[in-house]
């Protein structure tokens, strides 16, 4: 049986990125003490150990570790903005970061819970910040902490194993123009009709379709041009921000870099590599084009990604997760640390 009000305390704080420092605390307290409750009830003797580790920007990473674990339970605790209070029905929980990813940190540590009634250990839950604003968590993690054997990263796939996503690339682009009388354009040059024709050649770009992951999307954002209205743009400034295939993932690096002229400056700003993943036998299977932060935990032996909830209402106002989804993701997660377990046995 789940206990719903744990997860609503979880909800109920406000862990928007940048904030998700008052969620790590209460969980470093609440979680271990519920954890060891929980354990001396069952009569068992494992207790849980808390690390903390600091990011460096002011955020916290979380290891929760029963034994010395080879299988991590991981998820991360910030959310996009804007905060919104949970509500509860027989069927579903609504709110931010219901199913983004705090239903996950929900059912990971709820996974933990019956691994300690069922008398077993070595394994442990990795609660990680930033993930949401360049998975600075997961790289301080990699950066000052060991891996393992096995990260089983908690995402929105409703309940299916990962078997290869899409990979990212980001660039930082500034397009240079010559202020004048918009009365007058013929002396001057405008950036946004620069920006038009950029957009309009990157439109024509074709690059290969992966039979695994599909095509190469891309998007624009944080598009600034602040001239007056009747002043030609002397300068514009956007993010262009790729979801890559193992087909196109150089090809889209290569390919914008060219784009640079006089009056269009490049900026590469990296991202991560499409990546496959660790399954099992036996659970559903799909492929999915968000990122996480499974590419930047880099010392686990092998990196799994699986989490309940759906992605398409991941981000939006109307988040949220089944309850009976929940109750599959503890399942799936025991069902996963036994058989890896197992494995290494």
């Amino acid at each position: 049986m789940l206990d719903l009000k744990l997860f609503e305390e979880i909800l109920k704080i406000d862990s928007t990125s940048g904030k998700e420092r008052a969620l790590a605390e209460f969980l470093s307290a609440r979680l271990v003490e519920y954890a060891d409750t929980y354990a001396e009830k069952a009569g068992r003797p494992q207790r849980c150990r808390l690390s903390q580790h600091e990011v460096g920007d002011g955020t916290l990473n979380l290891l929760f570790s029963w034994g010395a674990p080879e299988v991590f339970f991981c998820t991360h605790m910030d959310t996009v903005p804007p905060f919104i209070p949970p509500t509860f029905t027989e069927e579903e929980v609504r709110g931010r970061g219901s199913n983004d990813a705090k239903g996950q940190i929900f059912s990971m540590f709820s996974a933990c819970l019956e691994l300690l009634a069922q008398g077993r250990d070595n394994f442990g839950l990795l609660l990680l910040s930033g993930e949401e604003t360049g998975s600075f968590g997961a790289k301080a993690y990699t950066r000052d902490c060991p891996g393992g054997g096995l990260v089983i990263v908690g995402e929105p796939t409703d309940n299916k194993m990962v078997t290869a996503s899409k990979g990212t690339k980001s660039f930082r682009i500034r397009i240079l123009g010559k202020s004048c009388h918009s009365g007058y354009p013929e002396l001057g040059a405008s950036a946004v009709e620069r920006f038009v024709d950029f957009m309009n050649a990157l439109r024509k770009l074709e690059f290969p379709v992966d039979p695994v992951t599909g095509p190469t999307t891309c998007n624009v954002g944080q598009l600034s041009s602040p001239n007056a209205q009747n002043i030609l743009s002397p300068e514009l400034d956007f993010r262009l921000y790729f979801r890559t295939t193992a087909a196109s993932d150089r090809m889209v690096q290569e390919t914008i870099a060219a784009m640079a002229c006089d009056f269009v400056q490049i900026e590469a700003l990296g991202g991560d590599e499409p990546m496959t993943y660790h399954t099992f036998e036996g659970i559903p299977q799909c492929v999915v084009a968000f990122g996480s932060d499974a590419p930047r935990l880099e010392k686990f032996r092998h990196r799994a990604l699986c989490g309940p909830g759906s992605i398409f209402t991941a981000h939006t106002t109307g988040e949220f997760v089944r309850i009976a989804d929940l109750e599959i993701a503890v399942r799936l997660y025991v069902q996963m640390c036994i058989s890896y377990l197992g494995e290494v046995e």
